[in-house]
């Protein structure tokens, strides 16, 4: 999907990859990468020594020499192979990330913090090569290839049809998350880039694509993206990264959360809002894309999986060994209502659905509040052809519902108000769903039950690995699940 009417890129040089100097390239930034690369908060395999780095491909975006007196800009993907932790999946072949160096002779003090290191050897020797996300001149440049779709090396730039993308706008990048890397122009545009790559397209250019043709309101509409193509192989493209407008003003959800929790406010109104926004994302998904149900056989093999997920989750975490009988009940129970004829729908679906990854911005006219929901990614440890998969729209719903939890859990208090809030805060949000959707979630509480349980069960075994410090607050949820009546 290309503007006709704006300017083509041209390949100007040939792609280190596979010019004769490439596996000099790589290996000249194969130890600086190794200790680089572990120690970057989006690399997955920490914890995991590396056991290799190969060289996808390279494409100088702009000319890279050792003894250039501008800047040099590499694009690169790279593969790690490691060995994989349990329970983790891992291609054969390694994972495969998305870096963009800079090239300096010398690099300035603002820029230190950034540096990979400096070649001893190869084509770019004595040079310093940083991480170039960091210098506003490299970012924007990206900035000006996505204005002009085309092609450079294995890279292509596309645009949607009638985007706006000013030109010349300052490149600041956020320092926050964790699994992608994105920066914001000016206070327009925000550039999301994926770091660990797979073939096919990326949900979360996807997704906002389909809602945006369908013109749904509640997600921002891609403005422009780039992937990586090899022509004459069946590999699909990767897709590297997406540009999308910024939402000037917004706050997301958990910060709201944790603003109305402070004051001790209620929250009902913004969590209904809340339920209407995710319920008109849903169904518009289901309209765009194609839906199928779940009957029977496919209902008991789920709750087969949630129960063999809980078996394994206790097993390495002792205590939720305690709740087990308590928590299979919400899983019998899902079984049950498939031999009794229950069916759930299956569509396209966030996927990773939480109160981080919604915006409420106000309106500019001064005409209320307005929900956007972003991230379509999914969960970036899953393998991406799992988060394209259509699921049960309960999913999405449960993973929201215990946001609402994580967020009370952060209140200074505890005791009976924190768990009214929490618990008014969740009945809002369905019955904002239902008000949108014409289906209320809690009419089907066997879903919704077995679905929040599994979610549970998924964090407990997280936070145990993760952040022990947190483990109580999906513990506080797996008592109340255990306990509930049938």
């Amino acid at each position: 999907m290309s503007d006709s009417s704006s300017p083509r890129t041209t390949q100007v040089r040939v792609p280190l990859a596979a010019a004769p100097h490439g596996g000099a390239l790589l290996r000249s930034l194969t130890g600086l990468l190794a200790r680089w690369l572990p120690r970057q908060r989006w690399f997955a395999g920490k914890g995991r020594p590396l056991s290799g780095l190969s060289l996808t491909s390279a494409t100088e975006l702009l000319p890279c020499s050792a003894a250039g007196t501008t800047p040099g800009l590499l694009h690169l993907l790279i593969r790690a192979r490691q060995s994989p932790a349990s329970g983790t999946h891992v291609p054969p072949a390694g994972d495969c990330y998305q870096l963009l160096l800079g090239v300096r002779r010398g690099l300035p003090p603002s820029l230190a913090p950034a540096l990979v290191g400096r070649p001893s050897e190869g084509p770019l020797r004595g040079a310093s090569v940083y991480e170039a996300l960091h210098d506003p001149r490299l970012a924007g440049l990206l900035l000006e290839r996505l204005r002009s779709p085309g092609r450079l090396g294995t890279l292509n730039f596309d645009r949607a049809p009638g985007a706006s993308i000013p030109s010349g706008l300052t490149a600041r990048l956020l320092t926050s998350e964790q699994s992608n890397s994105s920066v914001i122009y000016g206070d327009s545009l925000i550039l999301k880039l994926f770091r660990r790559v797979s073939p096919g397209i990326n949900p979360d250019l996807e997704l906002p694509m389909a809602l945006a043709a369908a013109r749904c309101s509640r997600v921002p509409a891609p403005s422009a993206w780039f992937e990586a193509v090899w022509p004459g192989t069946v590999t699909e493209p990767l897709t590297l990264g997406v540009l999308a407008p910024f939402l000037p003003g917004s706050t997301d959800g958990w910060q709201l959360a944790l603003q109305y929790l402070g004051r001790r406010a209620d929250f009902t109104s913004a969590a209904h809002g809340l339920g209407r926004a995710t319920a008109e994302v849903h169904t518009t998904l289901a309209a765009a894309l194609p839906t199928s149900v779940m009957g029977r056989a496919q209902l008991e093999q789920a709750a087969t999986g949630m129960t063999d997920r809980l078996a394994e989750a206790a097993a390495a975490v002792p205590a939720l060994r305690p709740y087990r009988a308590g928590l299979r009940r919400s899983f019998e129970a899902l079984a049950d209502f498939a031999r009794r004829g229950g069916t759930c729908p299956v569509q396209r679906l966030h996927g990773d659905l939480h109160l981080g990854q919604v915006l409420l911005t106000p309106d500019p006219r001064g005409r209320g509040t307005h929900w956007s929901v972003i991230d379509f990614e999914g969960e970036p440890a899953r393998p991406l052809s799992d988060r394209r998969r259509p699921g049960p729209p309960v999913r999405d719903i449960a993973g929201m519902l215990r946001s609402f939890d994580y967020a009370a859990a952060q209140h200074r208090a505890s005791g009976s108000w924190v768990e009214g809030w929490s618990r008014a805060s969740r009945t809002a949000y369905c019955r904002g769903y239902a008000e949108a959707s014409g289906h209320d979630p809690m009419d089907q509480p066997e879903l919704l039950r077995a679905h929040e349980t599994d979610k549970a069960v998924y964090e407990v075994l997280y936070e145990a690995r993760h952040r022990p410090a947190w483990l109580h607050v999906p513990m506080a949820a797996i008592r109340r699940l255990a306990a509930a009546p049938d």
